[in-house]
């Protein structure tokens, strides 16, 4: 069960403030699909909204809505919600996007940020199945897409990097219930189909949305020492690669150019518009599994080769070198960033 074109549909996007949510409501509504978003920033969604349905054609509607999703009574409301602005009594499409990078250790660190993470990731997917099922079935023709991430498969950032604990656990229940659910739907709802989306690195704005959606402090406002905790070495030694950074470089220097790397980096690497593009192609093309970008297909292929691979730190040079260097050579090819 494919769908062929996006026109004329109602598609419900969570996390549509920013990132890969935002792009899926710009590019749903472009192609003449009526889009609900929602995101725990009110002012976020209602830019999304704003900016999508003024450029959509006639006859599509989009509508912002606050929401958090790890809370079942508000995903409830935002569903009557939309369903009255809508003037609709089912929905086509559900994108499962809200998402937040957080809860680190499980050993060390805050349980309350780790069990945040979980509810919002995790539960949010939960809560929007829960929820709309019953609207997709109605449409006699729904597809459920859920964002998992490849630390589904790849539950690591690698060497010197700090643990992604909650947010892999999140993101393995997420392909795991969305792979439990195809034959579920299949046999006892097959008017709906779920889809699970995994992308790689996207460049976008989830870091500092996730400590504000935890209660976390910005990253200048932490002492030298976590500071420090919150970047690999890997990660130091392409910020010193790039001139972002003195090799000799202290935790003030450090805090300081935050603003400088947030504005070089903007806009640089793999793009949320890239990343909803394929999600979408993937949808439409009636696949249930999408593999976002280059460095999400690398990793698959690596983990089904080799089931250890991701803890195999020595491996990593080797396996990335490729993607550097293409990202490097677009960067080139680009030419310098715009003042």
């Amino acid at each position: 069960m494919a769908v062929n074109v996006f026109t004329g549909k109602l598609a419900v996007v969570t996390g549509g403030g920013s990132g890969i949510g935002r792009e899926l409501v710009r590019q749903l509504a472009a192609q003449g699909c009526s889009v609900a978003a929602c995101d725990l920033n009110p002012d976020s969604v209602a830019v999304t909204a704003a900016t999508a349905w003024a450029a959509a054609p006639p006859g599509v509607a989009v509508t912002g809505h606050v929401c958090d999703v790890s809370d079942e009574a508000q995903v409830l409301r935002f569903r009557d919600e939309l369903l009255e602005q809508h003037a609709s009594d089912h929905v086509d499409l559900v994108f499962a996007n809200a998402g937040v990078f957080g809860g680190a250790s499980f050993v060390k660190d805050s349980r309350r940020e780790w069990e945040r993470t979980l509810a919002i990731n995790w539960g949010g997917v939960y809560n929007c199945a829960r929820t709309f099922l019953p609207l997709l079935i109605a449409s006699g023709d729904g597809v459920l897409v859920n964002t998992s991430s490849v630390s589904s498969f790849w539950a690591t950032a690698g060497p010197g990097a700090p643990p992604i604990t909650a947010y892999s656990t999140a993101n393995f229940a997420i392909k795991g219930f969305s792979e439990a659910l195809i034959e579920d739907l299949r046999s006892n709802a097959p008017q709906v189909r779920v889809v699970v989306a995994m992308p790689g690195v996207v460049s976008t704005d989830i870091a500092e949305n996730s400590r504000r959606a935890l209660g976390l402090p910005e990253l200048e406002q932490l002492s030298d020492a976590e500071l420090l905790e919150q970047i690999p070495d890997i990660g130091l030694a392409i910020l010193t690669g790039m001139g972002l950074l003195a090799e000799d470089f202290s935790a003030d220097d450090l805090r300081s150019a935050i603003p400088r790397m947030r504005d070089e980096l903007r806009g640089k690497g793999f793009s949320a518009a890239q990343a909803a593009t394929i999600i979408l192609d993937g949808v439409r093309s009636g696949a249930w599994r999408i593999l976002v970008g280059d460095e999400a297909k690398m990793l698959d292929e690596q983990v089904r080769a080799n089931p250890e691979a991701p803890f195999n730190y020595d491996n990593y040079a080797e396996m990335y070198g490729p993607l550097i260097a293409q990202a490097q050579a677009e960067a080139e090819a680009a030419g310098p960033s715009e003042p």
